[in-house]
């Protein structure tokens, strides 16, 4: 059979399929042939589009000019989004606006990848009213992170479609020539994402971590979201992944109760590598210490189990803040000497 004619023969045939059950790609808890097939979207060549928009917090067209002017220069074509400049109170723009102006660039056949200009809070207020359809057709890249958390979840729990955790236009520094070297790298990182071009993550030795060796899928984000995706048709299926959380500005104890959730859920119990990345704490009030560290929080939940655990990687709500993508296979390597991870 040809090759493009089986390819279409098994999509028809899962289609049938989920519509035979009652159920579809949008709000299935199930497996189905769209989440079983990795799908990396495109790689950016010289004279693509980047589409900007701001789906969660407000930020002003004046704070974007850095992000817009390198990424030119890096030959890409940038299209800015109504929402961008756009307010109501904190959101960017009012939940419609946004939505709308998303919506307008996940449609976009010119627009190759969308980065968010910022994180804040708004995108759990829409994602239900996105439509995905044309972008499963032709995936594109969605860029950043925090609360951007909500669409790597959701895109990756319902369409199997890679997305890139990174900076966003708010972290890009206004005066490159005066850049220090981890916002140079980390910034590049993106680009080198997007390119294509692979490149091998470092974290250092840490006497907490669990060493090993794992190969798996690469999903996560901000651990407060992740949190409170839980239940929902956007809720991380972390079965065979290796999983990295993050956070800041949470107090200790809400950082313990946030990892009860997740194994309580049981999506601690069958990682294949768990990675742990920034965490900023908010002090605890006087006479009301928890006294527990984040790696101890975070390793009582995981004593059960015997994949290798991670700290101290760069990634996350701090300057080191590199470019990894959101569903693809990566191999974790957890040795005495330090930690490495590198996408396959």
């Amino acid at each position: 059979m040809n090759r493009k004619k089986f390819i279409s023969s098994v999509i028809t045939a899962g289609a049938a399929l989920s519509a035979s059950n009652g159920w579809a790609a949008s709000t299935s808890k199930e497996p189905n042939v769209a989440r079983l097939m990795q799908k990396i979207p495109p790689y950016l060549k010289s004279g693509d589009a980047i589409g900007i928009t701001s789906p969660a917090g407000y930020i002003g067209l004046h704070d974007i000019q850095p992000a817009v002017q390198l990424m030119e220069s890096w030959g890409y074509k940038v299209i800015i989004g109504a929402a961008v400049g756009k307010r109501d109170f904190t959101y960017g723009g009012r939940d419609e606006e946004r939505m709308a102006d998303f919506q307008l660039m996940l449609d976009d056949p010119e627009i190759k990848a969308i980065m968010c200009a910022r994180g804040g809070y708004g995108l759990v207020r829409t994602i239900d009213g996105l439509n995905f359809k044309t972008f499963v057709k032709h995936p594109k890249w969605i860029i950043g992170f925090s609360d951007v958390t909500v669409l790597h979840c959701h895109i990756n729990r319902n369409f199997g479609i890679a997305s890139l955790h990174s900076k966003m236009c708010n972290s890009f520094p206004g005066d490159w020539t005066k850049a220090d070297p981890v916002q140079i790298a980390t910034i590049l990182s993106i680009r080198q994402a997007l390119a294509g071009e692979d490149f091998k993550y470092t974290a250092p030795a840490n006497a907490l971590n669990r060493l090993g060796r794992a190969e798996a899928p690469l999903i996560g984000g901000n651990l407060s979201i992740i949190e409170t995706l839980a239940g929902t048709v956007s809720d991380l299926d972390t079965k065979n992944k290796i999983l990295f959380i993050e956070d800041t500005g949470e107090y200790l104890y809400s950082i313990d109760r946030m990892l009860w959730n997740l194994k309580r859920t049981g999506k601690l119990s069958k990682l294949a590598g768990l990675i742990i990345g920034g965490f900023k704490v908010k002090q605890d009030d006087p006479n009301e210490e928890f006294g527990k560290s984040v790696a101890e929080i975070i390793l009582e939940k995981v004593k059960e189990y015997d994949y290798p655990v991670c700290f101290d990687f760069p990634v996350g709500h701090q300057r080191n803040n590199i470019a990894i993508k959101c569903g693809v296979r990566h191999i974790l390597m957890v040795e005495n000497t330090g930690s490495t991870l590198r996408s396959l």
